[in-house]
């Protein structure tokens, strides 16, 4: 990824809706909402969503396909990864005991609070 690339899709991150917008579709996946869904979900006017997710797509964040009458929404965790790559790629001069918490809250796994034991 280039510098340029990343500014994109950081500055596509930018604004509240759009973020979560993101964070909705991230949600999600694989499976994707419809726009009108995203609208009515996020509170936002179609059309205001609909220059939300070209802004999105066109920093590499969603993608999109119709079915039928409707048009589906999908995040790209693919892009997310590029994006986290290029952030970490230096990250702690390649020290991996300094890079662990870091590496361990990108695990989808991963909880803010401990589980609870099962019984």
């Amino acid at each position: 990824m280039e510098i340029n690339d990343a500014t994109l899709s950081f500055s596509a991150l930018a604004q509240p809706t759009r973020l979560e917008a993101l964070r909705l579709l991230l949600r999600h996946e694989p499976e994707g909402l419809a726009a009108g869904e995203l609208a009515r979900r996020l509170n936002v006017p179609h059309n205001t969503l609909s220059a939300h997710l070209a802004v999105l797509g066109r920093a590499g964040w969603v993608s999109s396909h119709r079915e039928s009458r409707s048009i589906i929404y999908h995040a790209s965790p693919g892009h997310m990864q590029q994006v986290i790559a290029y952030l970490i790629s230096d990250c702690c001069n390649g020290d991996p005991a300094l890079c662990a918490p870091l590496i361990d809250t990108l695990s989808p796994c991963h909880s803010s609070s401990p589980q609870e034991p099962s019984s």
